[in-house]
């Protein structure tokens, strides 16, 4: 294990700075100008000479090479830069924000995790079944519908029209502290809607697993030998049919990551999707540059850890990975 995660250590060392230079690459041929975005209503009015005194302190008249350089090296320092739009040092853009987005997606994963392997085990009981028959529909029905679509169609049911929950934000209106109580509630439409949007998936892969561990013959030989039902669906058919699922964790970060996002701008959520639709809009290209690494780490992190769940529960794939 210790080998496998050095190995991919190693190998994330170049990716993240060619993913840096992709960003401000990227960035650098947007429509949008950095220092309109920064000097706001003001820049609509400015005189030329003004907006270029206020490029050349921002730094956007630098060549792309070597603003992406001068950021590089400062970042391996610990200095991630500050961010234009937000007029604050990044480091602390992200510390305000990613504990939020880290608690919404950790319960939404936990949510989608749960509930679909669940229904997949029992849904793959018995196959062709009222219970999978109508699991499987609003199974693929979930996964064709956007995250933002569930969204706003749960503001509209859940706050709207019951007025049950509250349809955005971290705290009620007009409050001054942030409780646990309070955050609880406004935590639960979002977190809903983004772990539907990956519920379908692990079902899915759940349900296709345990049905395949179920039809092999050892399985068929402990219900001959009178193992209990419960025994042999959750013993032998779901241990078994795990094994895809794992391998499902990592790939699903990249698509955790986009649905929270658009989650968190339906439900005013203050994670970092505000910050990444303003560095991306603003160009900000030091805030741009440290979410997108954020994201890549994540993502690399993901995949690490499924091969490494693999590798526990099949020692046969072992860890040479």
């Amino acid at each position: 294990m210790t080998r496998m995660a050095g190995r991919r250590a190693l190998a994330a060392v170049p990716v993240l700075p060619a993913v840096t230079l992709g960003v401000f690459a990227v960035a650098a041929v947007s429509p949008f100008d950095p220092v309109k975005a920064y000097a706001g209503q003001a820049g609509m009015t400015a005189s030329q000479a003004r907006l270029d005194e206020l490029r050349a302190n921002l730094g956007a008249d630098v060549p792309l090479v070597t603003r992406w350089w001068d950021w590089l090296t400062s970042a391996l320092t610990g200095d991630l830069g500050t961010s234009a739009v937000m007029r604050q040092p990044v480091a602390d853009v992200i510390t305000e924000r990613v504990g939020w987005s880290a608690l919404l997606a950790a319960t939404a994963f936990l949510l989608a995790a749960t509930a679909g392997t669940l229904l997949g085990v029992l849904a793959a009981r018995r196959p062709g079944g009222p219970l999978d028959r109508l699991a499987s529909a609003a199974a693929y029905t979930l996964e064709a519908a956007p995250p933002f679509w569930l969204g706003l169609l749960a503001v509209w049911a859940f706050s709207v029209t019951l007025g049950a929950l509250p349809s955005g934000g971290l705290t009620d209106a007009g409050g001054d502290t942030v409780t646990a109580g309070q955050v609880a509630r406004h935590l639960v439409l979002p977190a809903l809607v983004l772990g539907l949007s990956q519920l379908p998936w692990f079902f899915l892969y759940v349900r296709q697993g345990v049905a395949d561990a179920l039809a092999e013959d050892p399985v068929r030989g402990a219900r001959a030998r009178g193992v209990a039902e419960r025994t042999v669906l959750f013993g032998h058919g779901l241990r078994s049919g795990m094994l895809p699922v794992l391998t499902l964790i990592g790939s699903r970060v990249p698509e955790l990551i986009t649905g929270a996002l658009l989650v968190e701008t339906v439900f005013s959520w203050p994670g970092i999707a505000a910050a990444t639709v303003q560095a991306a809009t603003s160009v900000d290209f030091p805030l741009l540059a440290a979410l997108t690494v954020l994201a890549t780490v994540a993502v690399l992190a993901g995949n690490l850890l499924s091969d490494l769940l693999h590798g526990l529960a099949d020692p046969r794939v072992g860890f040479d990975g």
